[in-house]
């Protein structure tokens, strides 16, 4: 807690929650798009996805951890050069603990991951569901991170809403082409 009792946010936390969050979201919506234009079963686009969902969650995890561990590493040597050679030593901030950067980048993950698939699970047959849902979140996501961060509103949700489109557009692109070149019959 700072001076006076205030909680102050934690940018560290705050980029490990829409890291994962985001990423997942929109992995996973490109992931369900690419397989609904490759698939004709809505089983086949839940399994696939779900597949998906939990190594990318697992692989993002991960990147946390080392990029927090290496990040710690690296401060640690510092301190210990300036020790070494008598130089003042600096009072930045500590970084996060690189475990707890995983599990909140992985969590997060998870959460994003599930909103495009969520649709497919209840029995959507099409794409139209999942990007509706996936859409409507990103717009909230969007809109808290623009407001945490200071940027504006409007802009975030172009720039995420722009980055859905093309991973979406390009996975079911790529799913209609897997279809044609290989005969894909699921």
């Amino acid at each position: 807690m700072a001076e006076g009792g205030e909680r102050q946010i934690s940018p560290q936390r705050v980029r490990d929650i829409f890291l994962g969050l985001n990423d997942g979201l929109v992995e996973i919506l490109g992931a369900v798009s690419g397989f609904f234009g490759a698939f004709a079963s809505a089983t086949a686009v839940l399994v696939a996805g779900l597949m998906v969902g939990v190594a990318g969650a697992l692989s993002m995890g991960a990147g946390a951890y080392l990029a927090a561990s290496s990040e710690a590493e690296v401060r640690g040597t510092d301190v210990r050069r300036r020790r070494f050679l008598g130089e003042a030593e600096t009072t930045d901030e500590a970084g996060d603990r690189p475990v707890s950067s995983g599990i909140r980048v992985g969590v997060s993950y998870v959460v994003g991951a599930v909103v495009p698939v969520l649709p497919v699970a209840f029995g959507a047959r099409t794409l139209i569901p999942s990007l509706l849902v996936a859409g409507a979140v990103i717009v909230l996501v969007s809109s808290i991170l623009a407001f945490l961060s200071g940027m504006d509103v409007k802009r975030r949700i172009l720039l995420n809403l722009g980055i859905i489109a093309a991973a979406v557009a390009i996975s079911y692109g790529i799913g209609l082409a897997a279809k044609a070149v290989w005969g894909i019959s699921v």
